[in-house]
């Protein structure tokens, strides 16, 4: 690589090392005092705090290295554009074709390093953060429940009363559990549970009932039914149990499946390296703004209008996928083609309006 090339790498680099810690560290404060909100460390601990934050700022590190790149090379495109450097470059013949390769040499690495953490890391903390939600749940369910009170949630329509409670070993004594579902409602009662942490990202959370019954009081049956029982595994219910398996399964079973979900997902990782590389291009386009004129404001404001397009765009691709309105082709990438097709015609309208000044 030559000098110049060096030095217009360099002015793009050292913004985005500086954007991807600030990124990096917002998001994990965030994510702290989202978890420490949510009593998580009453829990788990506050060790196991700081790995479920490092583990969610690992998943999210995939977009924010986009962001990061994309702002990094308005940033210091900008700047030599502000300075008038180049104008000075193109004086001496460094062609705009010549720029826009240095920040492949750029975009490209980190493209790959964003398509490893998509296809390898993401995955790897998925699973190994569901398995903190998992237990952080389970914890929560029963450790706040003090014994000798009634508990009851409006959301899930759920009362529960526990007599006795030992925290060293999970154990509780004489338990009352209602819950009213949309066509029955359901009464348990049992002398003693157990709680019952989950040790893989395969297995639910749940409470070992005891010696019990269950009663079903039906909404329309003139019939009710009554169930005694001596062991009873109760599941806790998580809604996000199937998404975080999905995010969870390693590219190649995603590539083998046939679910359309799955597909999406796969088609998700596989397409950040492009992403993060069509973002890096997108950004040079606003080089071409005039630096007579002090226009930041307005630059930073349509690009980051262009960045929050395009990411809801491939939510929405995506979402396409999942549902099955679109099939495996063109799945995800008719909007990676869109925007590369919209680059080249781009490309070409400036390398027509050069030949035309020439002429």
């Amino acid at each position: 690589m030559k000098l110049i090339d060096r030095y217009i790498a360099r002015e793009i680099l050292l913004p985005f090392a500086v954007v991807i810690l600030i990124l990096t560290g917002l998001f994990a404060s965030f994510s702290s005092a989202r978890l420490l909100a949510g009593a998580v460390t009453e829990s788990l601990g506050i060790f196991a705090l700081f790995k479920l934050v490092f583990l969610k700022t690992l998943i999210s590190l995939e977009v924010l290295i986009a962001i990061a790149l994309y702002i990094s090379v308005i940033i210091g495109l900008g700047r030599l554009n502000k300075d008038h450097e180049l104008t000075v470059l193109r004086s001496v013949g460094i062609s705009t074709t010549r720029i826009v390769w240095v920040v492949l040499t750029v975009a490209i690495p980190i493209g790959i390093i964003s398509g490893i953490l998509s296809s390898y890391i993401r995955p790897w903390a998925y699973a190994e953060s569901y398995i903190l939600d998992a237990q952080a749940e389970a914890e929560l369910n029963t450790n706040r429940f003090q014994a000798g009170r009634f508990h009851g949630s409006e959301r899930s329509g759920r009362v529960i009363y526990v007599q006795e409670k030992n925290d060293s070993i999970k154990q509780m004594q004489h338990i009352f559990h209602y819950v009213k579902n949309p066509h029955n409602s359901e009464i348990v009662i049992a002398k003693q549970a157990f709680q019952v942490q989950p040790l893989s990202s395969e297995e639910k959370p749940y409470i070992q009932l005891s010696d019990g019954i269950i009663y079903k009081i039906s909404n329309d049956a003139s019939v009710d039914d009554a169930i005694e029982f001596e062991n009873m595994t109760y599941y806790i219910n998580t809604d996000y149990v199937l998404n975080y398996r999905r995010k969870a399964a390693p590219t190649r079973t995603l590539w083998e499946s046939d679910e359309p979900r799955d597909i999406a997902e796969f088609q998700w990782r596989i397409s950040r390296p492009l992403a993060t590389i069509l973002l890096a291009l997108l950004a040079v386009t606003f080089i071409r703004i005039s630096p007579r004129r002090d226009k930041t404001d307005r630059t930073y404001l349509i690009a980051a209008l262009l960045f929050a397009a395009y990411y809801n765009l491939s939510g929405l691709a995506k979402n396409w996928v999942e549902n099955g309105v679109v099939g495996t082709f063109p799945g995800m990438w008719w909007l990676d083609v869109s925007v590369l097709i919209g680059l080249s015609l781009y490309a070409f309208f400036l390398k027509y309006q050069w030949f035309g000044k020439q002429a």
